[in-house]
């Protein structure tokens, strides 16, 4: 039997709340992003692995909060908890590799594209293996066409989120960015599901997991509470929202080695003034005067 699936059972409010948390969790990792170019190399790894971490928990809980407004009319919905958090493991992980590779290659160019591929991936990955930690009395089909546009959707977008994260403009860039990058989480998101249909069992055998009421809100409790943590790092940090740093990348790429820069004083320009020759008048003493 074919199930009724509804993904606005709460109508705007979960598209709206996870469009939200999901620009929420790419400004701050892109501002970290952002931030680990215009840094020494040291530093680097943790700008970029905060960066990472922040973004993985934001999309992360936004697939969650969109899928608490999902629900299919015929059969109740349960959540495998391994499975759940695995999803949550591989967002974080992928989307580190490709914020890395931007972080030290450059966001130009081969790693751009690399890096944006992965990041794109990692987003997919995540929504299609949540999905499969879904337990209900019911098989999931998906449209294979329509699987890989929401696949698409999230590479290109998650490619220009980088690319802008990558420009190491300001405050607004970052902001543009983590805006892409929303519309990433949530378009993959919502096209993904559109690709779904449910083949409803005729049993009333109970469905092994958790409900999405006891497990889901609970789990989202950790990823929040870093989102905040990350979102007081970036606010105290006066040079992650508008200052300049002191130091700047060579030649100005973004992902190359940060350097400092020394201050040097000027030195004294010679005097072009042509000096005045002396005439036979000039030359005379001041007893001749």
């Amino acid at each position: 039997m074919q199930g009724t699936v509804d993904g606005f059972s709460y109508g705007l409010v979960t598209p709206l709340v996870a469009y939200f948390m999901a620009c929420l969790g790419g400004a701050l990792g892109l501002r970290c992003t952002t931030r680990s170019m215009l840094v020494r190399r040291s530093w680097r790894p943790g700008w970029l692995a905060l960066g990472s971490a922040a973004i993985g928990s934001g999309i992360w809980t936004m697939h969650f909060i969109a899928m608490m407004g999902f629900k299919v009319e015929e059969a109740p919905i349960h959540y495998d908890r391994g499975i759940t958090f695995a999803s949550l493991g591989v967002a974080i992980v992928m989307v580190g590799v490709g914020v890395f590779i931007v972080g030290y290659r450059g966001a130009t160019g081969t790693p751009l594209m690399t890096g944006g591929a992965v990041t794109g991936l990692g987003i997919a990955s995540m929504h299609y293996l949540g999905m499969a930690g879904m337990r209900l009395n019911g098989q999931l089909e998906y449209n294979t066409v329509t699987v890989a546009i929401s696949v698409v959707i999230a590479v290109v977008a998650a490619t220009a989120a980088l690319w802008a994260a990558g420009q190491v403009r300001g405050f607004l860039w970052s902001v543009g960015a983590s805006l892409v990058m929303g519309l990433a989480v949530t378009g993959m998101h919502y096209t993904g599901m559109a690709a779904l249909s449910v083949h409803v069992h005729r049993t009333s055998a109970p469905v092994a997991g958790d409900s999405a009421a006891s497990l889901l809100a609970p789990m989202m409790i950790g990823p929040l509470a870093f989102l905040l943590i990350a979102g007081v790092v970036v606010m105290f940090d006066p040079l992650m929202v508008m200052g300049k740093p002191v130091w700047s990348p060579v030649e100005n790429k973004p992902g190359v080695p940060a350097r400092e820069l020394v201050h040097h004083p000027a030195a004294r320009r010679p005097s072009l003034r042509p000096r005045r020759n002396l005439t036979h008048s000039d030359s005379r003493t001041p007893q001749n005067r």
